[in-house]
């Protein structure tokens, strides 16, 4: 009976042992001592990658002890001994490079000429067969009330159709909360998260800048990136008398390997005043846009990381206007050069998970890679809290 006692106590001891524990992470500017929105935070133990949310903090469960690294575009990267992150809740500081002066990049070759150079490799990169492990999560506004909201576990197979990546979807699990209007969700409806990645790993956003007509809509300027000496930092901003060209772009890439790391477009206010509005019924006229995505490189891989998109529009009815306004973000939490063995009845061939039952298995929103904020949690259950 001791004996017996004896094993029972070692068996729990040794289940305790290998439980999961959950942390948190809170990511700082060491100067302002102001959280860092969209920091990166790699768990190097499990390769699992989290985006700080607008409280800089992220959230993640871990057997034993990890090393951890944290970086963002515009800081030091930094790599922490697990041994110096002793409660299961700390604060990494960030150093910022804004005070290191950026050097112009002087180059023979025509600025567009290196981008569409860049581009191609990229996609030719980029256009392979592998598959992510992605959540996805998306926020919907009507006349600036939140009015619904949806997010999911899914899986992206990609494969090469003509030079570009297509992609299957997959959905492990997936919620959606919130009412919307008849004619407001027939609209939301067309939300394509196929079509979504297909545009982020094809960087079909990039098309308007390759055609060389294009050139005297845009400038372009390339500079060293201020914190690392392997980058180059492009900018593309159209021309005063530009007639076409509404967007700018930033796009952080590496000139050795001819790789985008990180791209970002947005039309910016003064250019959207510009916009002539259209009063046709079932028109959108654009009140928001903005993209920002980023790629990471591991080896020879190459894959989306994660990406957030914002898209507001003026719905024109026959009897009034409504603001609609989607905010979409994605993060990968697992790649993988092994395909998929699924039935083509597990496929889902819907759009958006706008138009999936739910399907709730485990919290896997907590594990997500984004980390809810207070305010976040707050609009989720109250739209909970509708149904």
């Amino acid at each position: 009976m001791k004996k017996l006692i004896l094993l029972l106590v070692i068996f729990f001891n040794l289940s305790l042992f290998a439980q999961e524990a959950v942390y948190s992470v809170f990511v700082k500017d060491i100067e302002t001592l102001q959280p860092i929105e969209n920091a990166t935070v790699f768990i190097m133990k499990t390769k699992q990658t989290l985006i700080t949310n607008k409280e800089g903090k992220v959230t993640f469960v871990l057997n034993g002890a990890s090393n951890v690294q944290v970086s963002e575009t515009n800081y030091e990267k930094l790599t922490l001994r697990w041994a110096a992150l002793k409660e299961d809740q700390f604060v990494v500081y960030l150093k910022n490079s804004h005070n290191k002066l950026d050097e112009v990049v002087v180059s023979n070759e025509n600025p567009q000429k290196i981008l569409q150079k860049i581009v191609s490799n990229s996609r030719q990169k980029l256009a392979a067969s592998y598959r992510l492990k992605v959540y996805v999560r998306e926020f919907f506004l009507l006349d600036n009330k939140y009015s619904y909201y949806n997010d999911g576990l899914v899986n992206f197979q990609f494969s090469v159709n003509q030079k570009k990546a297509t992609t299957t979807l997959l959905v492990e699990q997936n919620r959606s909360y919130g009412l919307l209007e008849t004619d407001i969700s027939a609209d939301l409806m067309g939300y394509n998260l196929n079509r979504i990645m297909e545009n982020y790993s094809n960087l079909s956003y990039f098309e308007p800048l390759l055609d060389s007509k294009t050139k005297k809509e845009y400038n372009f300027t390339t500079k060293g990136h201020p914190n690392n000496k392997n980058y180059y930092i492009m900018s593309v901003v159209p021309l005063e008398n530009a007639k076409t060209a509404l967007d700018t772009y930033e796009i952080l890439y590496d000139p050795e390997k001819k790789l985008i790391i990180e791209f970002s477009v947005i039309i910016e206010p003064k250019n959207l005043a510009e916009i002539a509005e259209n009063e046709k019924v079932g028109s959108k006229n654009v009140t928001r846009s903005i993209v920002k995505v980023t790629y990471r490189v591991d080896g020879q891989d190459y894959y989306v990381l994660n990406a957030n998109e914002e898209i507001g529009y003026d719905l024109v009815l026959k009897e009034e206007i409504k603001n609609i306004q989607v905010r979409n973000s994605f993060i990968t939490t697992n790649f993988n050069r092994q395909n998929f063995t699924y039935k083509e009845s597990d496929v889902f061939k819907e759009k958006s998970l706008f138009n999936k039952k739910n399907k709730v298995l485990t919290k896997y929103w907590d594990i997500s890679g984004f980390t809810a904020t207070d305010e976040e949690k707050g609009i989720i259950d109250s739209l909970e809290f509708k149904l």
